[in-house]
């Protein structure tokens, strides 16, 4: 698993409004890559590109090119939902199915995609799936229990759970810690550091010291003024974007001079 993404000059549209102009990076494999910047600054729309979820907005388009091992997902032809099932996202708040079980909720995504799995394959998957979420032990008595009556922090490893339950290549994160109190936050730290070992990470965070913690690069994005398009600023390794970043910019964020 784990992909390679690059970006070629990425323009974002919503309608006639430019929200992310001229993005281009280069994500490694099983690394993890934080997005940071002021609120509104593009980091979130940027993020949804990289699975086309922005597409759900009517109006939404891009220019440039997105491409996963060099398979463009903008190309003709191109299945959004294929895409997504490559991309998982896991969002600012966590969002298990309310009338699901906690196994269920695992298995959503794949039922979703109309695999037909056997009882034991079932059963396999979702140890295996709660298990790369850090949840099983805490869960494995409870698995028909409603997944809504589980803990902040573990509703939110339900829902990483439910991401890697279809095999994705990169899984994407926005804000997945906001919500969460610092014991929470702190499990969901070490799983992203395990999940690196199998897939490609990029999450978006406003907590600085969790950029430098988890991350191995950090994208600096900034914004001109209201109404202008969000810009990648500065990317770069996480300890020399926090230490000895090349833009004024970037150094007075990260130092809290501004945002």
């Amino acid at each position: 698993m784990s992909k390679r993404i690059e970006v070629n000059n990425l323009d974002v549209f919503y309608g006639d409004f430019l929200a992310v102009e001229g993005v281009s990076i280069t994500i490694e494999p099983r690394t993890v890559t934080a997005l940071i910047g002021p609120s509104g600054c593009g980091k979130s729309t940027f993020l949804r590109t990289l699975n086309r979820m922005h597409e759900v907005i009517p109006g939404a388009h891009v220019d440039g090119e997105v491409l996963i091992d060099g398979n463009n997902l903008y190309g003709p032809g191109v299945d959004p939902v294929l895409v997504r099932r490559q991309v998982g996202m896991v969002f600012q708040r966590a969002n298990p199915f309310p009338t699901m079980s906690i196994k269920d909720n695992v298995l959503a995504g794949v039922t979703l995609n109309n695999r037909k799995l056997s009882k034991s394959d079932s059963e396999s998957l979702v140890e295996r799936s709660l298990r790369g979420a850090n949840l099983w032990n805490e869960v494995k008595d409870r698995l028909d229990k409603p997944g809504m009556g589980l803990s902040g922090g573990q509703q939110q490893r339900l829902c990483i759970a439910r991401a890697i339950a279809v095999s994705p290549d990169v899984v994407l994160m926005d804000e997945p810690c906001s919500a969460l109190d610092p014991i929470s936050t702190l499990a969901i730290e070490d799983l992203i550091e395990e999940l690196k070992q199998e897939y490609t990470i990029v999450i978006v965070t406003h907590n600085m010291q969790q950029a430098s913690r988890v991350s191995d690069k950090t994208a600096f994005f900034n914004i001109a003024g209201t109404g202008k398009p969000g810009k990648l600023i500065e990317y770069n390794d996480t300890t020399t974007i926090f230490s000895k970043p090349s833009v004024q910019a970037t150094e007075d964020y990260v130092s809290g001079k501004f945002g």
